[in-house]
């Protein structure tokens, strides 16, 4: 019995159920006449009856409120974590004490490793008595119940507290959205100034002997502002991306025409900046039924990503095979690695590792978390893995239905 009621109590994180498990077991079990949860406002010295079972032929006291009537020291002795056996008489004006007059009571405390939160109220008839097993077993119980409330309550601040930081991670991120909307006016203005400028340049280049200079200042106007605009491009993509404002459209790829489309422009550039980048795609690879603006730009970022980081000399790899229903792409260089203390928050807005940017190219930092909600708008996932001197990123992706 006090395993049943002790398994049940702990397979629950629902205060009321576990009350309600309690009170009802205790009854059947331990052939009660009546038997009643109350949780205690220390504050205003007062009891409330949370759950109440009933054998006898009586109204049910649930949900009443007792103020503390402590001319005999009964809460002031379960306050101090001590049961209580006694016989209830007409003892007060309260309707809960007349309604189980002539009754022998048995309190036991709801105590956890703080304080007193509650207690049973355990009544038989007058005649009979509870004995030592019967006390232990109700002592166990409570203690065990004590626990499990203070866990649920636990829990259920772990909760509002989860609910508030995600509400104010919402609030950041429309904060960014509606700043990003706001800046993308004047970015244009800009650049749109800035090419004024080159243009008047351009006309006064064999008159004015400071036109370098000018030039060169001008193209610092001009990669600054860039960096700007794919800031704020990013920004907006994400919003997009996590307020689902952006379907998908899918279409079937061939993937052995369409990748090489891709990737094409990074092996000119990784020859450029003397590495290898190869393609392998396994043979009589299945058409993948997805949504190609999505997983070019997020295979896009990857391989940029690869170029960027990979010191001179090293090899970039590409792969495409299938695993099961889905395809599985992976990006994997040498010369490089991610410490696995960095797995976890390498997705994150705005986190990069510290001395990766060996070409000190700089970035948005928001990358790697644009990837994951591209891929995951495919249902699919990605997953990041790095030793031997190599590091992989995997991209499983499903095929959708048209």
């Amino acid at each position: 019995m006090l395993k049943r009621i002790t398994d049940k109590v702990r397979e629950s994180l629902d205060e009321s159920q576990m009350l309600q498990t309690v009170v009802q077991e205790l009854v059947t079990e331990l052939s009660l006449s009546c038997c009643a949860a109350t949780l205690y406002d220390l504050n205003h010295r007062t009891a409330t009856i949370c759950y109440e079972a009933i054998r006898v032929n009586a109204d049910s006291a649930q949900g009443t409120v007792i103020q503390w009537d402590d001319s005999l020291n009964l809460y002031t002795q379960v306050l101090q974590g001590n049961s209580i056996q006694c016989c209830i008489l007409p003892l007060s004006s309260e309707p809960y004490y007349e309604l189980k007059r002539r009754s022998t009571l048995l309190i036991c405390p709801l105590r956890d490793e703080r304080e007193v939160i509650g207690d049973i109220w355990l009544f038989k008839s007058v005649s009979d008595v509870f004995d030592e097993v019967a006390v232990r077993i109700v002592e166990h119980v409570a203690d065990q119940c004590a626990i499990a409330l203070r866990q649920s309550r636990l829990y259920q601040l772990s909760q509002a507290q989860v609910e508030e930081l995600k509400r104010l991670s919402q609030v950041k991120d429309d904060f960014l959205s509606s700043i990003s909307h706001e800046l993308r006016s004047p970015m244009a203005t800009m650049r749109m100034a800035i090419q004024m400028l080159e243009i008047m340049l351009k006309s006064v280049a064999g008159v004015n002997p400071e036109i370098d200079t000018a030039n060169r200042y001008i193209q610092i106007l001009k990669d600054e502002c860039q960096r700007e605009t794919n800031l704020i491009n990013d920004l907006l993509d994400i919003a997009r991306l996590e307020a689902g404002a952006a379907p998908l459209n899918v279409t079937t790829i061939n993937l052995p025409l369409w990748l090489p489309v891709i990737t094409d422009p990074f092996i000119e550039r990784a020859r450029n900046q003397q590495q290898q980048l190869m393609l392998e795609i396994a043979s009589n690879i299945a058409d993948l039924n997805t949504d190609p603006s999505y997983l070019e730009r997020a295979l896009s970022e990857l391989l940029h990503n690869a170029c960027k980081y990979t010191p001179i000399g090293e090899t970039i790899l590409l792969t495409v095979d299938r695993n099961g229903t889905k395809f599985e792409i992976k990006i994997k260089n040498s010369g490089v690695e991610i410490p696995a203390s960095e797995y976890d928050r390498i997705f994150d807005k705005f986190y990069r590792i510290s001395n990766s940017d060996l070409r000190k190219q700089g970035g948005t930092g928001l990358g790697l978390a644009l990837v994951k909600k591209q891929v995951e708008c495919l249902h699919g996932t990605i997953e990041v893995s790095s030793d031997s001197g190599w590091t992989m990123f995997t991209v499983h992706v499903p095929s959708l239905n048209l």
